[in-house]
């Protein structure tokens, strides 16, 4: 069977929607599928990441297009991250599927909706898209949002009447390793001690929340012993703003880029500061306790409801960190805070999701 993905990376788009694909694409290559991708090599781009994992990537140039379109709202918002207009984008895309006549085509793209899917029909047999705002119409064979507290009712009118709709966390599309860590990771979270903090505010980070982070910490009360990790992406355009702040703060503060053990990484904190979006499953799974901070409004509503389940601490906007992280920090120090949060999260995803849709697509050979 094949597969043919088409998602975009980039310093305005982060790194969230080719993650995901790559997540479900590892899991259908373990099925023996055979996986492509068709990417934009925007600014921030993830194509060598793509092609180091053994995925072919036919690439897309970037010709200094800007969305000039008079729409308003959130489509209009996202059209200017696609590099072209949705015509454009389908005839590239087009010329490439023509030749491969893929089975499933897998679109992860806010700036794409309808009359992308609709032009390019006749390339593939069946469509899936995953998306999260519920803003725009689709048509396809099966729709994937894994937000909490998002119900299939959010797509009614928004998609053909015979979609196979995926609403829910269960669907969440976690690498395996999620999956294996958790128990190991949910046996050690019985205590309120900050020992050790993971920060983690995505690959780009473009507004450096993790500096503002580094700094609120300095005026927390922290064990002498407590550690602090950073993580951020090699593209990172504060990394080396970041490395200078963490050599000067109060508690052993190490950074890391481009790591590939991050499951493991956040097995073993006792707290993570992290960015909303993809990776608060992966901290759910894990039953990490986390204080997330919003940094991009397509977030706040799965963020909110993360907030409402109580399976985090919820910083509105990067603006906000300097004056409610410390207070953030001292709710969580109370005796019993972060085993209750974690055992909040940890029943909002599993960590099975990726397998849940493999099942769906029907390439469960088991």
């Amino acid at each position: 069977m094949k597969v043919v993905f088409r998602s975009d990376a980039s310093l305005k788009i982060g790194s969230g929607h080719v993650m995901r694909c790559l997540t479900l694409a590892d899991a259908l290559k373990a099925k023996n599928a055979e996986c492509h991708f068709i990417c934009r090599e925007h600014p921030g781009h993830l194509l060598d990441l793509i092609r180091n994992k053994g995925f072919n990537v036919h690439s897309l140039s970037v010709n200094g297009f800007s969305s000039t379109q008079d729409s308003i709202g959130l489509q209009a918002t996202y059209a200017g991250w696609l590099g072209a207009t949705q015509a454009q984008d389908a005839a590239k895309c087009s010329e490439i599927l023509a030749q491969m006549a893929p089975d499933w085509l897998v679109v992860d793209h806010y700036a794409l909706d309808v009359e992308w899917e609709a032009s390019l029909r006749k390339n593939f047999s069946r469509l899936l898209v995953i998306d999260d705002l519920a803003n725009r119409r689709h048509e396809c064979d099966m729709l994937v949002d894994h937000n909490l507290g998002h119900t299939k009712s959010d797509y009614a009118g928004l998609v053909n009447a015979n979609c196979d709709l995926l609403i829910g966390t269960q669907y969440a599309l976690l690498r395996p390793e999620f999956a294996r860590l958790r128990a190991l990771s949910l046996s050690r979270r019985r205590t309120s001690q900050f020992r050790h903090i993971l920060i983690t505010m995505g690959g780009v980070d473009q507004f450096n929340a993790t500096g503002a982070i580094l700094e609120a910490l300095t005026s927390c009360s922290l064990p002498r012993e407590c550690t602090i990790s950073v993580i951020m992406g090699l593209k990172a355009p504060f990394l080396t703003d970041v490395i200078g702040l963490a050599a000067q703060m109060p508690w052993l503060t190490k950074v890391h880029s481009n790591v590939a053990d991050m499951g493991e990484r956040m097995a073993v904190a006792d707290l993570v500061i992290g960015a909303a979006g993809s990776t608060s499953w992966e901290r759910c799974c894990l039953g990490v306790p986390t204080i997330m901070v919003v940094l991009a409004d397509n977030q706040v509503s799965g963020a909110c409801a993360l907030r409402q389940s109580g399976g985090v601490v919820l910083i509105e906007h990067a603006d906000k960190i300097l004056e409610q992280l410390p207070h953030a920090m001292r709710s969580l120090s109370v005796d019993g805070a972060l085993k209750k949060m974690s055992d909040i999260a940890s029943q909002i995803v599993d960590g099975l999701g990726a397998q849940r849709v493999i099942r769906n697509m029907s390439f469960d050979n088991d």
